[in-house]
């Protein structure tokens, strides 16, 4: 079984999609419950992979015994299998929390079809992290915006402009990649990601194989939300159903980080990306602008699930530039820093599911004095605001530490000064809502709101938190941005040291 471990991850959830409407059409809420089941023996799974990777290497999985490139090759190594149960484990988390939003913001009707999506949409999220050809990585990447494309329609009012907009930008985006790949296979005769890196160094000086990868980070990057790429980006996050923006924020913008850095680092090797043609220069002024324009972006927004969307533009511009630094201590942060992200973000979205849920409220001005009625799901939000911030001993403190010490050792003073200006900005974004929360009734009841000075006591109010379903993926996924900040040599030492080329500082 553990063997299969790899296939199962995929497979599980992939039949599962296709059972979930019929078994829906007989009971509709059955299919929650199926699509629970499965996602959680996914995650199993995928800790299967990871256990199997950590103990005897990575894993080459070749489907139907048919050797690359001729056949399709899944390849798990230290990396891809740690962002498999970040994946997993984030949507295990967000299923179980998505049950009640779901139901009321879905109609009953379309249940079947909306789990039915859901589960396709993870196992292409996984499929892309797995896969080992570049072809194989453009059919799953053509799943998840499908799907993505059809749940983001089932939002409010708005979505479906949102998924149209994405509809035309991710087709481009898909076609970019598509393209890419046809002038690699005119130009080497194989698909292969690991047959690529060796074929390709004898031919990078082919203007075919410049165009190729210009190709693939303009479609990649579109697909991460990538400044200035990122044009689909706020509507979808801000009009999707809650359980959806939870889901695709903190993991299919991960995933295509991850891509982004299997192409750059494994199919064309550092040489060609950082030497060969300036494409880390380039990335260090996209990735810097991204940051700065994401979190003022955010500032000036009202709707908590817009200012989200554009913080996530800025985090998105702290992975490209662990990347584009070009050294050990910027890559490491880069690739720490998907894992710090997925769970902040994520823990937010699971909050402001959970507060939309229980009071309706999105605008940031109506969440004065949300502690008194729901303080464990604001203390998760508070200690996620600091991770985005960079407070220690959260994880985005420790990888913003890695991108600063990755600029020290590059020289490159004036990124320094782009992290610590950026996570100024984070602090003002997130600050303001945090003195609201804790603070701002609490001087509209002392002073009346008229600006004098008479004390009176605090009506007492009724605490109303989150259901339990909700608020256990809350709390654990508040637990998740502590333990990769209080272990992040452990997984730095055991998974993201390896993304490291061999002689590079």
């Amino acid at each position: 079984m553990m063997q299969q471990a790899p296939a199962l991850t995929i497979a599980i959830l992939l039949l599962t999609a296709f059972w979930v409407p019929i078994f829906g059409m007989v009971k509709r809420e059955s299919a929650y419950y199926i699509s629970l089941t499965a996602m959680f023996f996914s995650f199993l799974a995928a800790c299967a992979t990871l256990y199997a990777v950590v103990t005897t290497g990575p894993i080459h999985y070749r489907m139907g015994g048919w050797p690359p490139p001729w056949g399709i090759e899944f390849v798990i190594d230290y990396l891809n299998a740690g962002v498999l149960v970040l994946i997993s484990l984030i949507s295990l988390l967000t299923t179980v929390s998505a049950k009640k939003s779901v139901e009321r913001e879905i109609h009953r009707s379309k249940w079947p079809l909306f789990w039915s999506l859901y589960l396709l949409l993870v196992m292409s999220l996984m499929g892309m992290t797995e896969t080992g050809d570049m072809f194989n990585m453009y059919v799953y990447l053509e799943v998840s915006s499908l799907t993505a494309y059809g749940l983001i329609a089932m939002g409010e009012k708005g979505a479906l402009m949102a998924s149209f907009n994405y509809v035309i930008l991710g087709s481009v985006g898909a076609s970019f990649y598509l393209l890419g790949v046809g002038y690699l296979y005119i130009a080497t005769g194989s698909l292969n990601m690991a047959d690529l890196s060796k074929i390709l160094p004898s031919i990078y000086r082919s203007k075919v194989i410049f165009t190729a990868f210009a190709f693939f980070i303009v479609g990649i990057g579109l697909k991460m939300g990538l400044f200035p790429l990122h044009m689909w980006l706020p509507d979808a996050y801000t009009h999707a159903p809650s359980a959806i923006s939870t889901l695709i924020a903190p993991t299919m913008t991960k995933v295509s980080a991850y891509v982004f850095f299997r192409i750059i680092l494994t199919v064309f090797n550092p040489h060609f990306s950082w030497e060969v043609i300036p494409a880390a220069t380039l990335l260090r002024w996209i990735a810097a602008v991204g940051i700065i324009y994401g979190s003022i972006m955010a500032i000036a927004q009202k709707d908590i699930k817009r200012m989200l969307a554009y913080s996530s533009i800025s985090q998105i511009g702290y992975i490209v530039l662990g990347i584009a630094l070009a050294n050990r201590m910027g890559l490491i942060g880069g690739a720490l820093h998907i894992f710090s992200h997925a769970f902040a973000k994520g823990s937010l979205f699971m909050v402001v599911m959970a507060v939309i849920y229980k009071t309706g409220i999105r605008n940031i001005d109506d969440f004065k004095g949300l502690n008194r009625k729901m303080p464990f799901t604001m203390a998760a939000f508070c200690l996620a605001a600091f991770s985005m911030v960079g407070v220690p001993p959260t994880a985005g403190f420790f990888s913003k530490w890695y991108l600063v010490l990755g600029t020290v050792a590059g020289k490159y003073w004036w990124l320094t000064a782009v992290i610590l200006a950026s996570s100024l900005l984070n602090a003002v974004y997130f600050f303001r809502i945090i003195e609201k929360i804790y603070f701002s009734s609490f001087v509209d009841l002392v002073t009346g709101g008229s600006g004098g000075h008479e004390h009176h006591e605090l009506p007492a109010v009724a605490v109303a938190e989150a259901p339990l379903m909700m608020l256990v993926p809350i709390l654990l996924m508040a637990a998740g941005i502590l333990a990769v900040g209080l272990f992040n040599t452990q997984i730095i030492h055991h998974l993201l040291q390896f993304i490291v080329p061999k002689g590079l500082a």
